[in-house]
């Protein structure tokens, strides 16, 4: 995956859309015709795609104005039609009607506690057929607030930091509540958080008005003079939960869910080694402390090294479908304002190095 950049000092959603999509066409173009191509392939009809993005881009507008002008300008700047490039800003709830598949989607680890900053990592997993393009943005949103984060061409946002204080990482759910009824896209949810919240109060409220048709969870981290809070807000069309962290103020999550309640409807497929990457977390909790990003990155491998179980790689034995790779090891600090990331597994964010926004 390639990552770009973009620094934008545009005033107001129309704005940053505009400028978005006359810098990035390209790249948001072949966003649209890869993910389009993909529902294909998952056996989504066609007319399924169109009416769930856009139930959910009519969603989006009465929730969260501002995102969807954006959306809007991306598309008219880029020469998409609108429809197409919401797609790709609503593939989850799109995705929540495909047959179910096994998955190797996304492991984080959170630190909190009182008198201490945050620490974090997140693994990105994805299919790299589908990313070739990732992209990095620094903007100011609607409500004042100073952002960073890593996104898809076409979503809302996945990975990020506020000027307030407040990060947030995403992993992907299901649940069988999930349905077709095209809710707000649970990455609007994510860049709402980014834009609006102060804390970590703001972004469980936030996350609580939306109306989703699909899940995820968004594990959401502040800093104060007083210390740190998390906590993993698991989200469905069935209800939300919020998942704490432990005694020693970690806090990991993989792609099942925590909350009892909501676990009695989780439908990701076990073949997905979600446990598996969960157990090894909780396994090398207390080495990850501390630590610079690239040594994080190192302690979370633990003795594993690059065959550790959360860093992903092709099955080249298997269909595409069913290929999954980490596209990108991230970590984010809040108090310094800055994502620390590198585009691959966090064996190879070790050896390398990571970078800084």
């Amino acid at each position: 995956m390639q990552l770009h950049f973009i620094d934008s000092s545009a005033a107001d959603a129309d704005a940053r859309g505009r400028e978005l999509g006359e810098r990035f066409a390209p790249q948001f173009r072949e966003s649209v015709d890869l993910y389009l191509e993909h529902f294909g392939e998952l056996g989504i009809p066609a007319e399924t795609v169109r009416a769930i993005t856009e139930r959910s881009h009519a969603a989006l507008a009465a929730w969260a104005p501002g995102i969807a002008a954006e959306t809007e300008a991306i598309a008219s700047a880029s020469g998409i039609e609108l429809w197409q490039l919401a797609a790709v800003g609503a593939r989850t709830e799109v995705l929540g009607v495909a047959p179910k598949r096994n998955a190797a989607e996304c492991s984080t680890a959170v630190r909190t506690g009182p008198g201490m900053s945050p620490e974090s990592i997140q693994t990105w997993d994805w299919h790299d057929f589908l990313v070739p393009d990732g992209l990095m943005r620094t903007f100011t949103s609607d409500a004042g607030l100073q952002v960073k984060l890593f996104t898809e061409f076409g979503t809302a946002a996945k990975i990020g930091v506020n000027d307030a204080g407040v990060g947030l990482h995403f992993n992907i759910l299901m649940h069988e509540s999930d349905s077709d009824a095209g809710g707000v896209p649970v990455h609007a949810v994510a860049r709402r958080i980014l834009d609006e919240a102060r804390s970590l109060d703001d972004a469980i409220r936030i996350a609580e008005s939306a109306t989703v048709s699909a899940s995820t969870v968004l594990t959401v981290f502040e800093s104060t003079e007083q210390g740190s809070r998390a906590a993993s807000i698991e989200l469905s069309p069935a209800g939300m939960a919020l998942v704490e962290p432990g005694e020693d103020g970690w806090l990991f999550h993989t792609n099942h869910f925590l909350d009892p309640r909501l676990a009695a409807g989780d439908t990701m497929p076990e073949a997905s080694e979600t446990r598996e990457r969960y157990d090894h977390l909780d396994a090398v909790r207390e080495s990850l402390g501390g630590l610079t990003p690239s040594a994080r990155a190192a302690a979370a491998c633990g003795g594993a090294g690059e065959d550790a179980v959360i860093c992903i790689r092709p099955d080249e034995a298997l269909s595409r479908l069913d290929q999954w790779k980490t596209l990108l090891t991230i970590g984010v600090d809040v108090a310094g304002f800055a994502l620390d990331y590198f585009p691959g597994t966090p064996a190879e964010a070790a050896e390398q190095g990571m970078s800084r926004l």
